[in-house]
C-alpha cells in the first residue's frame, strides 16, 4: 500500500464502502485513530460531483487512502479523478468506458499509481473468459500492470441465511477466476444491514445478524481481506426518508444491536441520553467504555448528559465509528500488523501476489 501522504507503506485489512452523501460517515473517517488510518481503505461512493467531495477528501486522516467511485455520474470531466487534486484510487468497473478508463489510469499515476477492480457478483456474471476479456481491457486502457490493481469482490446485500449461502458460490467462483491474475490484493465485501429499520420494535434492543461477516467468515479457507458498508444498507436509495427517530446502531461480535428510541416525555435529549445510558449499561457495549473509538466516547457523554442528543448524520458518525473500530480489533491479532488475508508468496520476490 502506497501511503496518501509519504511514510511507512502498511497494507489495509479493511475496506468499507461508504456514501459520500452520508456525512455521518466521512466524520468518522476523519475520527480515526490515526495508528488505525492506514489499516483502512475506504471506497467512496460518489452521487454527485461538488466542492465539498474534494474538501472532505482533503480532511481525511493522514494514512489513509481512499478509493472513489464515481460509476453513477456521466462521464464528464467533472468525474476525471487526476483534477481533483486529492490522493486517491480510482475504482474500475468492468464496463467502463474507454475513455473513463484512460481517465482513471491517469489518476492512478497522478497519485498512488493503484486501482481498485470492483466485480459486482450480481451483475457482473458473464463467465471467466469475459471477464478476463474485460480486465484485460481495463489494464490495456489505463496503462496499469494487474499488480498494480486491487480485486474487489462485491457480493452486495445479503440481508440472511438464504443470502448468505446463495452468494457463497457465486463468490467462490469469481475468487477462482481471480487466481489467473496477479492482482496486488482480493478484497470480498458484502452489507448485511437491511435497507430500512422502520419496522423495528422501538425502546429495546434489537439484534442483527452480520451476514455479510458471517459470508467473510465462510470464506477463510480462501485468504481475502474484508469489506462490508459499514453500518448502512448495500442496497441504493435506501433508508426511512424523514425518519428522525434517535436510532444507534452498535457493531458486536456477529450482529448489531440497534437502538431506536421513542418514549414520550421529557426533550429530545432526555430521550437520546435514556437510549445511551441502556446501552452503556449492557453486555455488548464495549469493555474499553470511551477509549474505544470516537463514536463511544460521544455516546457515553450524552449517557451522561455531557452534550445534547446531535442528528441522524452525528447518529451515524458514532455508529460507524465504533463500527470501524470493533472491525479492525477483530481482524487484527496482537501479533499479527499486517492482518489477515492476502500474503506476499514466499521466497524470492514475484510479481503480484496469488490467493492461497
Amino acid at each position: 500500500m502506497v501511503p496518501a501522504h509519504g511514510g511507512r507503506a502498511v497494507a489495509p485489512v479493511y475496506r468499507p464502502i461508504l456514501a459520500s452523501r452520508r456525512r455521518g460517515e466521512l466524520e468518522a473517517l476523519n475520527h480515526l485513530d490515526p495508528a488505525a488510518a492506514p489499516l483502512v481503505a475506504p471506497i467512496l461512493e460518489v452521487s454527485a460531483v461538488d466542492r465539498s467531495i474534494s474538501d472532505a477528501l482533503r480532511r481525511l486522516p493522514t494514512g489513509l487512502l481512499p478509493a472513489v467511485d464515481v460509476t453513477a455520474l456521466p462521464d464528464s470531466t467533472d468525474t476525471e479523478l487526476a483534477r481533483w487534486g486529492v490522493p486517491l484510487m480510482p475504482v474500475v468497473g468492468l464496463a467502463e468506458s474507454e475513455r473513463r478508463l484512460i481517465a482513471h489510469g491517469a489518476a492512478a499515476r497522478a497519485y498512488a499509481r493503484r486501482a481498485l477492480v470492483r466485480v459486482r457478483v450480481a451483475h457482473d456474471r458473464a463467465g471467466p473468459d469475459a471477464d478476463t476479456t474485460a480486465v484485460e481491457r481495463i489494464w490495456r486502457y489505463t496503462g496499469l500492470a494487474p499488480e498494480e490493481c486491487d480485486l474487489l469482490v462485491d457480493a452486495g446485500d445479503v440481508c440472511c441465511p438464504a443470502d448468505v449461502r446463495v452468494a457463497e458460490p457465486r463468490v467462490r467462483r469469481l475468487l477462482d477466476w481471480a487466481r489467473r491474475h496477479a492482482w496486488c490484493s482480493a478484497t470480498v465485501a458484502a452489507g448485511g444491514m437491511p435497507p430500512t429499520l422502520s419496522r423495528l420494535p422501538t425502546d429495546e434492543p434489537v439484534r442483527l445478524g452480520r451476514w455479510d461477516w458471517q459470508l467473510w467468515q465462510r470464506l477463510a479457507d480462501v485468504g481475502v481481506d474484508y469489506g462490508d458498508y459499514g453500518v448502512g444498507s448495500a442496497l441504493p436509495d435506501s433508508g426511512d426518508a424523514g425518519d428522525r427517530l434517535p436510532t444507534v446502531r452498535y457493531t458486536a461480535e456477529d450482529g448489531w444491536w440497534v437502538y431506536r428510541w421513542s418514549r414520550r416525555g421529557g426533550r429530545g435529549d432526555e430521550r437520546f441520553a435514556d437510549l445511551c445510558r441502556t446501552l452503556v449499561a449492557t453486555s455488548h457495549w464495549s469493555s474499553a467504555g470511551a477509549a474505544f473509538s470516537w463514536g463511544d466516547h460521544e455516546l457515553l457523554r450524552r449517557a451522561r448528559r455531557g452534550a445534547g442528543a446531535g442528528s441522524p448524520a452525528n447518529w451515524t458518525a458514532w455508529s460507524t465509528s465504533h463500527h470501524l473500530a470493533h472491525v479492525l480489533a477483530a481482524l487484527l491479532r496482537p501479533d499479527d500488523t499486517d492482518g489477515p488475508g492476502w500474503r506476499p508468496p514466499p521466497g524470492p520476490p514475484q510479481r503480484g501476489r496469488s490467493l492461497r
